[in-house]
């Protein structure tokens, strides 16, 4: 793929005649399933890789700034850039004492990249979406059908990663009705998106909420059910995170343990779709064992 997209640059940088279909080409290229990252076994190789290919997209923006496929492969490329490295760097930081806030500083800033490139593909496919949805937010989203979901989610998820770093930002903190609009019609639309990806929110979502800010640790348990059964039990995130969400907020260090020894035992090549994102995750799992006396007050 690198290959062909330095000739796709090659060719855009000469003002080739044919530029606005290698545009389209490369949108397709880019946002489609990603399963040359997907399937990698090295993640600190992806981590090199991710910002040339980021800093692609933006470029190809600049010259269709309405491309859906482009605009969904800025989406969710910054959010998992922001997730899976700066802020994983931000928060091994803090636990080792170090100056983390430059870290999350930018881990909210390409998270709210992230944000605007999925609005911006809402608005591409729907004309007046923005405005809409600052105004009415049921009435904007009636519009959204099966094929928005990809949009709704990646934006959701950009924006609930954001604001899960801003807590001292009650401006942010506030934006959570919009963030759980966009995720709740994503669900409503395509529950089965991406092998449960909605629901893996969602365990963080209602777990890590109290009952009187309107969470529900059976929502949440129901959310992991729902995710396992629709990977097949291919992916181990949902047990890393409902051991650092519930299991760490109930002082369950039991099932803290049995969870991250369930996503540590698993074979990540025994599902290469998912390699990079259970390497990734096996990896936090790691780093929350490590803190399992920081995490819980009593035995």
């Amino acid at each position: 793929m690198l290959l062909r997209l330095t000739g796709c640059l090659g060719l855009l940088m000469s003002g080739s005649a044919c530029a606005g279909l290698i545009v389209d080409m490369a949108a397709d290229a880019l946002g489609g399933g990603g399963q040359s990252f997907a399937a990698d076994d090295d993640p600190e190789l992806v981590r090199e890789a991710l910002p040339f290919a980021l800093k692609t997209i933006e470029g190809l923006l600049e010259r269709d700034p309405e491309n859906e496929g482009l605009l969904l492969a800025a989406a969710s490329g910054f959010t998992q850039y922001a997730y899976a490295f700066i802020q994983q760097d931000a928060e091994m930081a803090d636990a080792a004492g170090s100056k983390a806030q430059p870290l999350y500083q930018r881990a909210r800033k390409l998270y709210g990249r992230a944000r605007r490139y999925g609005l911006s593909g809402l608005e591409a496919r729907h004309e007046g979406f923005t405005a809409s949805f600052a105004e009415n937010r049921a009435h904007a989203l009636e519009a959204t059908t099966t094929e928005d979901v990809p949009f709704l989610y990646w934006t959701a998820a950009a924006w609930a990663a954001q604001i899960a770093i801003s807590k001292q930002d009650l401006q942010k903190v506030g934006e959570l009705p919009e963030m759980e609009a966009l995720l709740n019609r994503a669900l409503e639309l395509d529950e089965a998106f991406d092998a449960g990806a909605i629901h893996e929110v969602f365990i963080t979502y209602d777990g890590g909420r109290s009952q009187a800010s309107g969470g529900s640790v059976e929502r949440a348990r129901q959310h992991m059910h729902r995710a396992l059964e629709l990977s097949n039990g291919m992916k181990v995130a949902p047990f890393v995170t409902w051991a650092e969400v519930v299991s760490v907020g109930a002082q369950n260090r039991e099932e803290f343990n049995q969870m991250l020894e369930t996503a540590l035992a698993f074979d990540v090549d025994s599902a290469p779709q998912y390699r990079l994102a259970n390497i990734i995750a096996q990896r936090r799992a790691e780093r929350l064992q490590a803190r399992t006396e920081d995490l819980f007050w009593e035995e």
